[in-house]
């Protein structure tokens, strides 16, 4: 256990697991949180801190982090795909509501072999067939087949 005694490596995987841990669990914020963990850990690195100290430091790199970068990175990221490339792999493709969705009640839809959150207008039981009709960014809007004549 004494390498629990060593900060900057413990700052450093608990860091890289953050950074895995983005790619299991998208919005981009986990990222960030693992950032601010590897400043801990070169801080750390250099200088003896305090575990107070060293959790305020990775909170406040994180949401600084988080602050000035989040919102230009999410722009780069959902822009490399053109909106035409992805009306073109979902727009009127079919796909299986696997909860119930509403107005004002969202749900799941199973499209291509991926669980995908959806929102619909019409009321759509599980089990029941949909037709995709756009998206909001990673939001799929559905139709039920029942209503598309």
């Amino acid at each position: 256990m004494e390498y629990l005694q060593n900060a900057p490596l413990v700052w450093f995987i608990i860091g890289f697991v953050l950074l895995i841990l983005e790619f299991v669990v998208p919005g981009l914020i986990l990222l960030f949180f693992g950032a601010g963990a590897w400043v801990v850990a070169l801080i750390c690195f250099f200088m003896p801190l305090g575990i107070n100290t060293q959790l305020i430091l990775f909170l406040a790199s994180s949401i600084l982090s988080i602050l000035m970068f989040r919102k230009s990175l999410k722009k780069i990221m959902w822009s490399r795909q053109s909106s035409s490339e992805i009306e073109d792999e979902f727009l009127g493709k079919t796909g299986i509501a696997e909860t119930y969705i509403g107005p004002g009640s969202d749900g799941k839809v199973d499209f291509k072999g991926t669980m995908w959150d959806a929102r619909s207008a019409d009321v759509i039981g599980k089990g029941e067939k949909v037709t995709i009709t756009g998206n909001e960014s990673i939001l799929l809007i559905v139709q039920s087949t029942k209503t598309i004549i």
